[in-house]
């Protein structure tokens, strides 16, 4: 570690120890030290600061600061510190810009394509930034605690850590309650850390709070934090820039550059640890790497790539056609028809004309490939991504957005997205009594009202406090948690204050702190007295508290014994009732521990937390957000279908769930506890099985008092269930630090950027900045409008592609020359593919989106409806370019351009032609803004200003073109008669798009879809039935019937499939065993680690199972290749999961319960 220290001052910090020299004097422990000091770990670290400083009050002073107050916030002193011992800010890395010059035509393609990079480059950045400067961290400053953002944070801060937080900068602790880190981070170590002010003081930035609560002093930000040397050393900031540049002056010096060079790998290899964030060592972690699938493409990027190739392969076949034949054609007429002699004076020309066809041939090409494609992928989500801000949606990775609009479920949390989180006592069962609203503070006994008032007020998290109303007559601010905010507004509506009690008994009077956590489902504290006695408080979910609660306050505020029959007494007359009208219910406790008898031992919980007094039992409402009902309608008419996962009461949640619309009345749904969910799901050695979950799922509509262990177990199970047609895409919201693993499993993840902490933000795709579910229906409009804004821009691209291609094609073949030449191919190729991408990519969304059901992932592209536009469009426009090409001289009564020579001037005939060509294009381009065959092209029309922008500005660059492009365009100026003409056959295209949808597709059984999902092998062949609910307007009532006939095959079909593909996977999976995907996979990850947080869930044969556990715990098996679960892997699954999972883990361990077996 002392090697380390040394080499990270000696990259990191050469420029900020020069910096302090100056500032030496100001405070008593200079930069280096406290770089030093944070190098070591635990016991060292511990030895250190107790040598030089004392204990953490000691650096306290010499940092000018006080452990209670914090900094005074004086500007100067902030300041000051900042120039001392920098900004808690690390300097991104320096892009560097290439220019590159090519012909006009094509630097118009390239600057359009460059300007587009660059303003999703500038967009991407302004996202990141908001991000940063959104996040905030708690400090005290002048006794005072607040919010700042974290670049603020500076060395001497007093910063306050909870469950959740990530740490932007290193410090020492100052006083900690049941604090536990998660440093895999940095060093690669995935179990949970304990940090105390006895064995480990230190806390480093860019580790996350997994548990507990605490207040630390900062010692290191910025470049000088550990974070902050890693990504030096990575040559993140500045100055390692810098640096590199000196080296290159210095490169003279051969030696010197050998010995930078082995102190940089010296440096590189006492990073690797750090660097490696799957555990274990870098060489290890590359393995793993090349063992690992590939990161699955999103849905639309596969079925584009795939399409993109196949137009791009007919493309370069049609140019090599194209190009032969004219060749062939030139030699057979010049030499063998002519019969003229290869003379050596004519070779020049003879040159010049292959020439010319090679260029024909590589403008079909040009034509041909859609290189516009990814363009109008990535400005529709760049668009989207944009838009997707006013509407709440922080979107992260972008084709989070698009695979929003394939959703078919999304399983909710409860508090703060379906409910306002502004929580409120509103019932109360005290001394006996049931209260409907709050009683007076007279109507309770003087001592239950001390339990109380003493109980809430430091069994809540001091973090937790209820501030005045920003504005006069609002309501009063709740700050931390909701629930204890509820709490302590208890004690306001009983006239008593909870500061009074914290000022008596500040934080670190409190002996010891059990704080909440998933597993827990409680908190407890424990006080001690002067008399040496102990007084413990607990506070948590109902069921949980009572089970442990052996007294209850009497009438009279006397303890009476409490037999279990009470405690069900209890259940039904007051939690139930209460829980039936959505109240969340929670029940306070206490404990004394009499001065005469030997300490507990306070680490085994289960000995403290028990034997407990019950003082009340309060129902706490939070109401239901009005908008929420509506938006679960729009939902569950959009087929997408919404589930409840809460960690609360059953009924509650039962209640909540319909006032919200996700049950209904006389419905045939499931509403299932945790226990019970996981007891239906496991076999009876306790492992998950995936056909349980199968018939578990569809049904399933609430999860209650359920664990984020239980909340990845059913998105896992749901994602790889192929009961259905579709594989189901499920999206699902979290906001606890638990439920990283499930956002990170889940297709799409939200995590909420009000309640949420930094982990859950972390894991997730989308951050939803107002914690409101109606802001993920406004996702799943957008990721919906950017599937149908490509779909259009395919439609009309490929319009262009055929026309343009047979053009070409038969225009260079009967007339040795093509009708529409090189540079207007290329100013086409502008208008198809960068400006209509820009047109039709920018679409906004309409509510009628949410009238389809999803798409699902095998949806081909080009449906059969738009295959009838593309198709019928181009028919028409063939027949008017060919019309005009061979017969236009006579309609227009001028000369014919074919069979021009060489260097003939450019002709009115050929420029009539490229003009209709290119305004047909233009009128084609309002026909592709709808693609279900609807009527109405130009509703919403004017809501797209970049659509009217663009249509108008091509029409007047067009005029300029033909007017005053001359010879460089070949063309010729044109007379209004002759304008009026090309717009007329251009508006054609319009009349005809009536015409063609009135043509019922059904009835056009030749047509084929194109650009289908992924191939037949990767996907489970369930999936393959086709997809016949494609939205025809003109055929839907020719098809009633039909639809029920259709099915009755598919069904016959799939099954038939799904025989074959099982019978053989069967001989294909006993060859490899080990191809599997389990839970592991998730557990070899670092980031979470569930351990912690499953519930052991009791089974028949758990106590004999334990006894002979085999050995091999970890051992993980290699993850399935496949991602889908495909009928190869589930038929290998039936076969050899059972003995297999057996070894894996031992039954009764955390990781076996968890197991995942298909």
């Amino acid at each position: 570690m002392g090697d380390m220290a040394n080499n990270s001052v000696a990259y990191g910090g050469v420029k900020n120890s020069l910096k302090e020299a100056n500032h030496d004097g100001d405070f008593g422990i200079t930069l280096a030290e406290l770089r030093a000091l944070m190098e070591l770990r635990s016991t060292d670290a511990l030895r250190k600061i107790q040598e030089s400083y004392g204990d953490v009050y000691g650096i306290c002073t010499k940092l000018k600061t006080s452990p209670n107050e914090g900094l005074s916030g004086n500007p100067a002193d902030l300041e000051r510190r900042e120039a001392v011992f920098g900004k808690n800010f690390i300097p991104p890395k320096k892009g560097r810009l290439l220019w590159a010059a090519i012909l006009l035509s094509v630097v118009c393609v390239v600057l359009v394509t460059a300007f587009n990079d660059w303003s999703k480059e500038k967009q991407f950045r302004g996202l990141q930034s908001r991000i940063e400067q959104e996040q905030k961290f708690t400090v005290i400053r002048g006794g005072q605690v607040i919010q700042i953002p974290v670049a603020d944070i500076t060395v001497g801060d007093i910063a306050q850590v909870k469950y959740g937080d990530l740490l932007p900068a290193d410090g020492i602790l100052i006083q900690g309650n049941d604090l536990k880190i998660d440093e895999s981070s940095l060093t690669g170590e995935s179990d949970h850390v304990k940090k105390s002010l006895d064995k480990d003081p230190l806390l480093l930035s860019g580790t996350h709070v997994m548990e507990g609560s605490g207040r630390m002093v900062v010692t290191a930000v910025g470049v000088n934090s550990q974070t902050g040397i890693i990504f030096t050393l990575l040559g993140a900031g500045g100055e390692e820039e810098e640096k590199k540049d000196e080296k290159k002056k210095e490169k003279k010096k051969k030696k010197l550059i050998a010995l930078k060079s082995k102190a940089q790998d010296g440096a590189a290899m006492e990073m690797q640890p750090l660097k490696s964030e799957e555990g274990g060592d870098g060489d290890e972690k590359d393995k793993k790497k090349a063992n690992l699938p590939k990161k699955e493409k999103s849905v639309l990027q596969g079925k584009l790539t795939k399409l993109a190739v196949q137009i791009g392969k007919a493309g370069l076949l049609m140019s090599a056609i194209t190009v032969i034949i004219l060749v062939l054609y030139f030699v057979i007429d010049t030499f063998w028809v002519q019969k003229r002699p290869w003379l050596a004076e004519c070779t020049p020309i003879y040159i010049q004309y292959f020439v010319k066809f090679f260029i024909i041939g590589v403008t079909v090409l040009v034509v041909a490939v859609p290189e516009g494609l990814p363009l109008a992928v990535t400005i529709s989500l760049a668009y989207s991504v944009k838009k997707m801000m006013k509407d709440n949606n922080l979107v992260r990775h972008l084709d989070a957005c698009e695979t929003m609009g394939n959703a078919t479920a999304i399983c909710s949390d409860k508090t703060g997205t379906l409910t306002m989180n502004r929580m409120t006592v509103v019932q109360a069962y005290i001394n006996e009594k049931h209260y409907k609203k709050i009683p007076e503070p007279e109507a309770i006994p003087p001592n239950t009202l001390s339990y109380l008032v003493t109980g809430i007020s430091v069994n809540c998290a001091y973090t937790s406090k209820i501030l005045p109303p920003e504005k006069e007559g609002g309501l009063p601010r709740h700050v931390g948690n909701k629930t204890e905010c509820a709490l302590l507004g208890l004690l306001l509506d009983l006239k008593r204050d909870y500061q009074d009690v914290r000022n008596e008994i500040p934080e670190e009077a409190l002996y010891k702190v059990y704080t909440f956590n998933s597993v827990r489902k409680s908190m407890s504290t424990v006080l001690k007295n002067s008399d040496g006695s102990y007084r413990i408080f607990s506070k948590g979910a109902s069921e949980i508290i009572l089970k442990k609660c052996f007294k209850i306050l009497s009438a009279n505020g006397e303890a009476k014994v409490f037999r279990p029959r009470d405690r069900d007494d209890i259940v039904k007359t007051v939690i139930e009732p209460m829980a039936s009208e959505g109240l969340r219910t929670i029940c306070l406790a206490f404990r004394d521990f009499p001065a005469g008898e030997p300490e507990p031992e306070w680490d085994n919980e289960n000995d403290i937390v028990t034997g407990l007094t019950c003082i009340a039992v309060v129902g706490i409402e939070d109401p239901v957000r009005p908008e929420v009902p509506d938006a679960i309608k729009k939902c569950q008419r959009a087929g997408i279908t919404v589930r409840m996962v809460t960690g609360d009461n059953i009924n509650t949640a039962r209640a909540i769930a319909t006032k919200c619309g996700i049950l209904h009345p006389g419905e045939d749904f499931l509403c299932l506890e945790g226990k019970d969910f996981n007891r239906r799901i496991r076999n009876e050695k306790g492992e998950i099985e995936q056909e349980r979950i199968d018939k578990i799922w569809p049904k399933l509509r609430v999860l209650a008092r359920s664990s984020p262990t239980d909340k990845h177990t059913l998105v896992k199970g749901i994602i790889d269930s192929t009961v259905s047609e579709q594989r189901q895409v499920v999206a699902v919201t979290g906001d606890g630090t638990n439920d990283g693993p499930a956002l990170k499993k889940a297709d799409v993840g939200f995590a909420m950027g009000i309640a949420g902490t930094d982990v859950a933000k972390e894991a997730s795709d989308i951050i939803l900045t107002d914690d409101n579910f109606t802001s993920i229906v406004k996702a799943v409009m957008w990721g919906r409008n950017v599937y149908d804004s490509i779909s259009k821009f395919l439609q009309f691209q490929l319009t262009v592609n055929v026309v343009a291609v047979i053009v070409a094609f038969t225009g260079a073949c009967i007339t040795q020359d093509s009708p529409l030449k090189a540079v207007q191919m290329l100013w086409v190729n502008l208008i198809m593919d960068t400006l209509a991408s820009l047109a039709l990519a920018t679409e906004p969304p309409t509510e009628s989106l949410l009238l389809r059901k999803p798409y699902g992932r095998n949806k081909p592209l080009i449906s059969r409806t738009m295959m009838k536009n593309i198709l019928g469009h181009a028919f028409y426009q063939l027949v008017v370019v060919f019309t005009l090409l061979f017969a236009g001289e006579k309609f227009f009564d001028i000369d014919s351009g074919r069979n021009a020579p060489l260097h003939a001037p450019p002709s009115e005939h050929y420029t009539i032609v490229f003009n209709t060509f290119v305004l047909m294009q233009l009128f084609n381009e309002i026909n592709a803004r709808k693609i279900h065959g609807e009527r109405n092209v130009f509703e919403g029309i004017f809501n797209n200003a970049i659509f009217c922008t663009i249509v108008l500005g091509t029409f007047v660059i067009q005029i300029i073109i033909v007017q005053f492009g001359g010879k460089p365009f070949s063309c010729s100026e044109l007379s209004i008669e002759q304008w009026l003409w090309s717009i007329f056959l251009g508006m054609g295209t319009l009349l005809w798009g009536q015409l063609i949808s009135t043509i019922p597709t059904s009835r056009l059984k030749f047509l084929k879809e194109a650009g289908h999902g992924t191939q037949k092998e990767e996907i489970p062949e369930e999936e393959l039935a086709e997809d016949v609910e494609e939205i025809d307007h003109a055929e839907r009532e020719l098809r009633r019937g039909q639809i029920l006939w259709f099915r009755g095959l598919n069904r016959i079909q799939t099954q038939i499939r799904v025989v074959n593909a099982f019978r053989s996977s069967l001989y294909e999976g006993l060859e490899k065993p080990e191809s599997r995907s389990s839970i592991h996979n998730f557990m070899t990850h670092p980031e979470f680690r569930i351990e912690d947080s499953e519930p052991h869930i009791p089974l028949i044969d758990d106590t004999d199972a334990e006894d002979d556990a085999p050995t091999k715990r970890n051992s993980s098996p290699p993850p399935s290749p496949n991602k889908n679960n495909n009928a190869v892997d589930s038929g290998i699954h039936l076969t050899i999961e059972m003995n297999k999972s057996a070894t894996s883990s031992s039954p009764g361990s955390p990781l076996h319960s968890l197991e995942t077996s298909l």
